[in-house]
């Protein structure tokens, strides 16, 4: 009986830890009730069709999910989130003998960022974040493999600078 209150104990104690450590991370002021998530358009050199939509998605998705914001469309919203791809290339990162035995698949996104309740917080700033992936592998199929890390990283990388303090 003790060794089950005390891992009950213990599990209650975790779960507040954890759920402490998420909403302590996002810092929005109480007066922010709305946001609006423009399309993040597609500027890069090669343009993947998909990546454009589902970024935008993905990151209204987290917004929704991660904040009690409602999105809305339109310049009454308290906080206005855009921007758009500027680089969307490979490069190779690694060489054996003389051949590529790695490639980094680069995105940039350029983020607008503006708070409509204190203008002295908006910001523009650029999202770059390396995939790297084996050289055997086709620029084609490359994307379709990592097409999910890019979308959760790149997305988790705007939300973290737009709604933590860190």
């Amino acid at each position: 009986m003790l060794k089950r209150s005390f891992f009950i104990l213990f599990a209650l104690v975790s779960v507040q830890a954890t759920c402490n450590y998420t909403f302590k991370d996002v810092s929005i002021p109480p007066e922010v009730k709305t946001v609006s998530v423009n399309y993040i358009e597609n500027r890069a050199r090669y343009i993947n069709p998909q990546l454009s939509p589902q970024l935008t998605d993905k990151l209204r998705q987290k917004i929704t999910g991660q904040t009690r914001l409602t999105i809305i469309n339109g310049d009454e919203a308290h906080y206005d989130i855009g921007g758009y791809i500027t680089d969307f290339s490979v490069n190779t990162s690694g060489i054996s003998g003389k051949e590529a035995s790695s490639n980094n698949l680069n995105v940039t996104v350029h983020v607008i960022f503006k708070n409509r309740l204190d203008e002295k917080k908006n910001f523009e700033t650029d999202i770059t974040r390396n995939f790297p992936f084996s050289a055997s592998l086709s620029f084609t199929d490359a994307q379709n493999r990592l097409m999910d890390d890019i979308l959760k990283n790149i997305s988790d990388d705007i939300f973290n600078k737009i709604f933590s303090n860190w």
